[in-house]
């Protein structure tokens, strides 16, 4: 029963990660990204990373995706604009960065190894996650810092369509 659950929500997180893709209104993309935040935090909770499931509810689909909301709705983005046909080669250069990236999380993830024993129950702590962000996996965590960055500084340029 419970890998069925485990499958349904990684179905569901991985459908509403397309959605979030495909929606050409964005609003509806942020709602589809709360679902997809909301069911890996489901997914931390079967994995038995209790914590990570708590911060991922309350730090991603809590607080940032109701400041991405409000920013949304503040700016008020008609559904055509003009700048998008200015930025179409974008589209270009986002399917190979996003394989690319696909390829990092899927070669990230067979050298996983999960942990048996005693160290499983400790796997979810604070102090496991800050001891393997510190000192197993620093670079995977300087990337995610420099892709929010890039993300960030993107942003930026789609409000701003007179750069």
């Amino acid at each position: 029963m419970i890998e069925i659950l485990f499958f349904f929500f990684a179905a569901l997180a991985i459908g509403a990660a397309i959605n979030v893709l495909v929606q050409t209104h964005v609003l509806y993309s942020a709602l589809s990204l709360i679902v997809m935040l909301t069911s890996v935090s489901v997914l931390f909770i079967f994995l038995r990373a209790d914590f990570l499931a708590v911060i991922q509810v309350i730090v991603y689909a809590g607080a940032i995706m109701v400041l991405f909301t409000f920013v949304i709705m503040l700016l008020n983005l008609p559904a055509d604009e003009d700048g998008a046909d200015r930025l179409r080669w974008l589209k270009f250069l986002g399917i190979p960065l996003g394989l690319f990236f696909l390829f990092l999380v899927v070669a990230t993830l067979w050298r996983v190894e999960v942990p048996g024993g005693a160290n499983a129950l400790l796997a979810g702590s604070p102090q496991a996650i800050g001891h393997s962000l510190f000192t197993d996996y620093v670079l995977p965590f300087e990337a995610t810092s420099l892709l929010i960055l890039i993300a960030l500084v993107g942003a930026v340029i789609f409000a701003k369509k007179d750069l």
